[in-house]
């Protein structure tokens, strides 16, 4: 497996984020779009089942010494200094918190879309973006990092 634990969560809660915003979309629709729609969210459902099925074999493997817990990164961006991680010491405190990234950067990203905005608008949002996809990242890496550490504790 390449794949982290930290990794797997960040791709579980935008699986997440999809099938919430399916579930809305079909919600408001009237009929037009509706059989895209479920084709999609069925296909969104499936993929987050195998997500939750590969973190499950993840932990497991884990568990038997199978796998490397935590991935050295080699960071080639000079944003380092945003992170809100280092207070983090709970692995479900730093899911929740990596879940809430991803939640954030979504909605910027609806934000930055919007034609109604202006230019300068747009920049503040990106940057917004940066900062965020950085804590993100981040908090990817706290996540293995927390369960590395307790193996080790083991």
């Amino acid at each position: 497996m390449a794949e982290t634990l930290g990794s797997l969560v960040d791709k579980l809660s935008i699986k997440n984020l999809r099938i919430w915003h399916l579930d809305e979309a079909l919600e408001q629709d009237n009929g037009s779009k509706s059989e895209e729609l479920k084709a999609k969210r069925d296909l969104a459902n499936k993929q987050r089942e195998n997500l939750v099925d590969e973190i499950n074999d993840f932990l497991v493997a884990a568990f038997k010494g199978q796998v490397v817990i935590r991935d050295e990164k080699i960071k080639l961006y000079t944003n380092t200094n945003v992170s809100s991680s280092d207070s983090i010491k709970k692995l479900g405190e730093a899911v929740s918190e990596l879940a809430f990234r991803n939640i954030r950067l979504w909605h910027f990203e609806d934000e930055v879309r919007r034609t109604d905005i202006e230019d300068s608008e747009i920049v503040k949002i990106k940057r917004q973006i940066d900062s965020t996809n950085q804590e993100r990242n981040d908090l990817m890496d706290k996540v293995d990092e927390i369960l590395q550490n307790r193996f080790e504790e083991k």
